[in-house]
Order: structure tokens, then C-alpha cells, then sequence
């Protein structure tokens, strides 16, 4: 997989920002590939896809349920063809009703071809509906980057997450101390009205963390929402390593698990973390009206 003492060069995570065609797999998966062309992939790089890349952020598992494995096969491939890791979101479900118990999964694939973790949504987002048709995930995942790794640094430890997870600091603070992330890989549909505090999360998540954030959003139009992309890599000491704007492409940044070591050695502020668990709920709350 070539480490980068071996190939002279750190990895590099290639985020994917496309405009996807509602509920069409197969057309989304010729459009990353035509992105990808644009892309200088190397053996142990990522690939890292939006949220529900295949569909969009449909409802409608009868359609967009990747019970056939179409699109988890477009991910082996995409991994064995480049031989790195890759990221994407997709619906899975035993059946094509909601009965069934669908799940919003980010999939990572190694570059062998075969599954290296499945993360499931932890936070679907109930204002919309989402968990009306998608079960909550229940476990905060990590992966192991190993084409990071060298004689004297470790894989890289590299947490998914979905979408609205970024408004939950809890779990990226989880996967930082229980498991030793280094980096986040986020997918995301997320829409332009809110764009302002997608970025802000974005930078804050990776400074409170001492943490690569790599979060890539798709842009264009579907039936309901319009999306203004923005991806974004953010350095563990919160600087903007890249940034797109609305149009599709590619952002390609490289990732050095030596950066977050040394800037958490020099800092040490994970050390002083005291308060790991959220707040009790107040008896007597009242619910909060999103309208």
C-alpha cells in the first residue's frame, strides 16, 4: 500500500463534492468517476464521498436501498482500481420498506476490496423526518488508515460521521479520546440555508480536538433543498487546509498523522479535558420549537 517514508510522500484524502442526480446510482457513479479523472490518486489515499452520494438524501428506500450491493460494488472498485481506501454514504436495508429498518451508513473500503467499517448515522435528522425512515447508529466507530503509517508513527485513526452528526460535539469527542482519532471523515447533504454553520462546526470540531476534519458536502438542487457545497479539510490546529466553493470538484489535501501528534505534544489540551458526558436533561424543560 506504500507508507509515506516509502513513497516520499504523505497520503492525501481526495473529497468528492458532486452535484447528485436525485435517486439515479448509476449516474452518480459515473459522475465521481469523471470527478475522480480530475484527481492525482496514489496507492493509500482516501476517497471520501458525500453523504447518500448514489441518490441524495431521499426517503424513498424503495428506490434508493442498496439491498443489490450496486453501489457498494462501485466502492470496490473505486478502492481496488486506485488501490487506497474509500468513504461513501448509502442506505441499507433488509428490504424496501420502512419496516425493515433502514440505515444511513457511511461504508469504508479498503484497498483490497473488502469492508474495513460500516458506521450508521448516529443522529438522523428528526426535524426533517429522517427518523422517521432510518434507525439511529448506537456506536462511535473509528478506522485505521494504515497507508499512514511508518516505522515511527502509528495508522492514522480516522472516525466517520454523517451529516447533522456535526452539530454533536460529543461524538467527535468520543471517538478522540476512546478510540484516538486523528482525523474525521464526514459526509454530508447539507443545505445552503445553514451554510454559515457548516463551516463554523466544521473548524471547531477539528480545533477542539486536535484533529484533521475532512467534510465534504454536495452542492446543486434536489426536490426540496438547495446546496451550496463548501467542503472543507481543516488542520488539527484549525487551519483551512482547502476549501471548495459551490461548484462541483475535487479538494485534495495531504493528511499527516505526524501533524496531530506534534501539535497535540506542544498543546496539550485533550489533558485537561474533566467533563466527557452531556449535560442531564432539566426535569421541567420545555421542547425547543424549530419552526
Amino acid at each position: 500500500m506504500g507508507s509515506p517514508s516509502e513513497a516520499g510522500r504523505v497520503p492525501h484524502a481526495h473529497l468528492i463534492q458532486l452535484d447528485i442526480a436525485w435517486e439515479d446510482a448509476a449516474e452518480n457513479h459515473e459522475r465521481v468517476r469523471q470527478l475522480l479523472d480530475r484527481a492525482d490518486v496514489a496507492p493509500a489515499d482516501l476517497i471520501l464521498l458525500p453523504e447518500m452520494f448514489a441518490t441524495g438524501f431521499s426517503f424513498n428506500i424503495q428506490k434508493t436501498n442498496d439491498k443489490s450491493g450496486q453501489t457498494l460494488a462501485f466502492l470496490v472498485e473505486m478502492a481496488e482500481e486506485f488501490q487506497c481506501f474509500v468513504q461513501g454514504g448509502r442506505t441499507v436495508a433488509a428490504c424496501h420498506q420502512v419496516a425493515c429498518g433502514a440505515s444511513n451508513v457511511m461504508t469504508v473500503v479498503g484497498p483490497t476490496g473488502s469492508i474495513v467499517q460500516e458506521y450508521t448515522k448516529i443522529h438522523p435528522f428528526s426535524i426533517g423526518g429522517e427518523h422517521e425512515t432510518f434507525a439511529a447508529g448506537r456506536e462511535v466507530m473509528t478506522w485505521q488508515w494504515t497507508g499512514s503509517a511508518t516505522q515511527d508513527e502509528p495508522a492514522l485513526n480516522v472516525a466517520p460521521a454523517i451529516c447533522y452528526d456535526l452539530r454533536f460535539p460529543e461524538l467527535f469527542r468520543a471517538a478522540t479520546l476512546r478510540h484516538n482519532a486523528g482525523a474525521f471523515a464526514l459526509g454530508a447533504c447539507w443545505p445552503v440555508s445553514r451554510q454559515h454553520h457548516w463551516r463554523a462546526l466544521a473548524i471547531a470540531r477539528a480545533i477542539e480536538n486536535q484533529a484533521y476534519m475532512l467534510a465534504v458536502n454536495r452542492t446543486g438542487r434536489d426536490p426540496k433543498l438547495e446546496y451550496a457545497g463548501g467542503t472543507i479539510a481543516v488542520t488539527p490546529k484549525g487551519d483551512i487546509a482547502g476549501e471548495l466553493g459551490p461548484e462541483p470538484g475535487v479538494l485534495s489535501v495531504p493528511v499527516d498523522p505526524r501533524e496531530v501528534r506534534r501539535w497535540r505534544e506542544k498543546f496539550p489540551a485533550l489533558g485537561d479535558v474533566r467533563l466527557t458526558l452531556p449535560p442531564a436533561k432539566p426535569e421541567n424543560s420545555v421542547p425547543v420549537s424549530h419552526s
